[in-house]
């Protein structure tokens, strides 16, 4: 059984500006016109993204959390480069 360790105050602060400026970009990348996607399938991979994120704002957890960033920033490199990240890849 592998145990959690947890964040401190002081170090959810130092993440929180770095978590904040990879969902703003995301939100923002999904407007690219690069992106092949309808104004609903924009709006829905935008909801998706927000769900991720506010589940991810109540994680205590530094390897989650740390998950979550590798993510982000993962998905916002393949959105840069006009393609959609796939949900059901390993990171």
């Amino acid at each position: 059984m592998t145990s959690l360790i947890w964040l401190t105050a002081q170090e959810a602060a130092k993440n929180r500006g770095n978590v904040l400026s990879l969902y703003r970009q995301l939100l923002r990348s999904l407007n690219s016109p690069k992106l092949q996607l309808s104004y609903a399938s924009r709006l829905a991979k935008k909801a998706e993204v927000k769900t991720i994120f506010l589940f991810g704002s109540e994680e205590i957890s530094k390897h989650n959390v740390a998950d979550l960033i590798h993510t982000a920033e993962y998905a916002l490199s393949q959105l840069k480069q006009g393609k959609i990240p796939n949900n059901t890849t390993q990171y």
